[in-house]
Order: C-alpha cells, then structure tokens, then sequence
C-alpha cells in the first residue's frame, strides 16, 4: 500500500470514528498517527474522497456522501441535497447549483441517478454544477423541484 492509499484510508478510518470539523483537527489527528501531512496535501486527499463538510446543530463536521444518504427510503438526491445545498439559479436551458466544499460531485451524481426528463447532463466542479436542460420550461421545472427538495424557497 503507498503512502497515499494509506493516509486516505487512515482519514477514512478517523471521519468514520470522530467528529472531525476541520482540516487542521483531520491533520492534527493524522500527525497523532505520525502522518505530518500539509495543507494542500489534505486538501486534495479530501477532494480525492470526496468527503464533504456538512453542517449540524454542534457544528460542521466532515462526512462521506454515502453515510447521508442513510434513510433508504428516500432518493440519494432527497438526502443529499438538504446537507450540501447552497442556492441555484439559471438563465435560458442552464442551471448553476451552488454547493458547499466538496458537494458538487456527489449532487450532480445523485441529480444523474434520477434521470429527469428535464435534464441533459450535468457538469460538476468542486462547489458548483451546471446543468442543461432541455428547455426554459424545464430549467423553471427543475430549479423549483431542486429548491423544494432542498428546502429552499
């Protein structure tokens, strides 16, 4: 196993244990483990795993995608969306969703899963996805529903 796969699993392995809230608590706790790892370096570890920063009521606190995703009852977007949403908008057949850190990847993932009739694909960054519709109609369509699900008005 490299160094990296072993610090990726090692981050993993202390998200899954700890509330983790910050990048300088996640490197403080891999330097307990006698992994010094910098800034940039975590950075990109967390964005390679697609961990997200969600907030709670004790705070903000790092998580995979998935474990939001608990309820199964619900749609992977229904779950996901509250947590990660922070406001869209569009204009002719494009939709620009905000995110917060690291939320694009698995919203638009989710927004693919669902298969809209309204949606043509999905480009996502690392904060911000854009979405093409088919039409105007559609793009009122979807970023009313995307609200809603959001929790947004």
């Amino acid at each position: 196993m490299t160094r990296k796969h072993e610090r990726q699993a090692a981050i993993l392995e202390l998200v899954a244990s700890h509330v983790v809230s910050s990048q300088e608590e996640l490197r403080q706790l891999l330097l307990s483990r006698g992994m010094d790892v910098t800034q940039a370096t975590l950075s990109r570890d967390l964005r390679d795993l697609h961990l997200a920063r969600v907030s709670e009521t004790g705070g903000a606190r790092y998580v995979l995608p998935e474990s939001l995703a608990a309820d199964d009852a619900k749609p992977l977007l229904a779950n996901l969306l509250p947590q990660l949403f922070a406001r869209v908008d569009g204009v002719g057949e494009l939709i620009v969703l905000h995110t917060v850190a690291s939320g694009a990847q698995p919203i638009a993932e989710a927004i693919d899963q669902e298969e809209f009739a309204e949606v043509l694909g999905t480009i996502a960054g690392d904060d911000t996805i854009l979405i093409v519709t088919r039409s105007v109609e559609a793009r009122l369509a979807l970023t009313g529903r995307l609200r809603t699900l959001a929790g947004a008005r």
